[in-house]
């Protein structure tokens, strides 16, 4: 996805649609945090959608607005979210939290509760991280726009990945047994692609163009409002 992504970049830069800068190593040091933590999460979120089936990982996801708005108090954001806001969120997720949990959870393994809120971790401070480094370039006279930022973001990230898959002992033997000759194979591995860069894309950029909170919603709103529709 971070590769399909940064083609994209490539290609409204050539275009003309979205003037990007050249890759900028001290950009890329105030991104490397998100960078490392966002590609980690990525990582535990393949192996929990892979291999857990208990929901934990879903669940667990559901709390990243309220992380979100912790980090941002921590990382001393320039803007807010009001106590209102923050108090109709927290009724909202804990309801849908709530709701799911009392319809019962399969088994669940060890794995998952250690990887779950680790990623939930990793992923909303990268968040609001990202809106950290786009507030500090909002101020300064760089004039760096929030595609500049994505675009370096992405060169890091497909560094850490690239990094991790040489890392992973399941790498060869995945390659090795992919249907690659496949026409149904390649088109829904090109679908799955191109549907979760999409979705990278509009909550990383919600993120660094308004808030950590807007795009941990936008990330969560799925699975927020399907417990809710339940219960109505």
């Amino acid at each position: 996805m971070v590769l399909v992504t940064l083609l994209y970049l490539l290609l409204l830069h050539a275009m003309g649609l979205a003037p990007l800068k050249p890759y900028s190593l001290s950009l890329g040091e105030r991104l490397l945090v998100p960078s490392i933590c966002g590609s980690a999460q990525a990582v535990l979120g393949v192996w929990a959608e892979a291999s857990a089936h208990s929901g934990m990982y879903a669940l667990t996801m559901r709390l990243l607005p309220l992380l979100c708005v912790g980090w941002s108090h921590g990382l001393r954001l320039a803007v807010l979210p009001s106590v209102h806001l923050t108090g109709l969120i927290t009724v909202i997720t804990f309801t849908s939290v709530t709701i799911t949990a009392s319809q019962g959870l399969p088994s669940v393994e060890v794995l998952e509760c250690l990887y779950a809120p680790l990623a939930l971790l990793l992923h909303s401070l990268s968040l609001t991280w990202l809106a950290k480094v786009a507030e500090t370039e909002r101020h300064s006279s760089s004039q760096t726009s929030p595609f500049d930022l994505y675009f370096t973001l992405m060169v890091n990230q497909s560094l850490v990945l690239g990094f991790l898959c040489l890392l992973h002992p399941e790498g060869p033997r995945a390659l090795g047994e992919g249907s690659w000759h496949s026409l149904l194979f390649m088109g829904y591995l090109l679908a799955i692609l191109l549907l979760g860069a999409l979705q990278h894309l509009l909550v990383d950029m919600a993120a660094l163009t308004f808030s950590p909170l807007a795009a941990a919603l936008l990330h969560t709103a799925h699975g927020l409002t399907r417990s809710l529709y339940r219960l109505l």
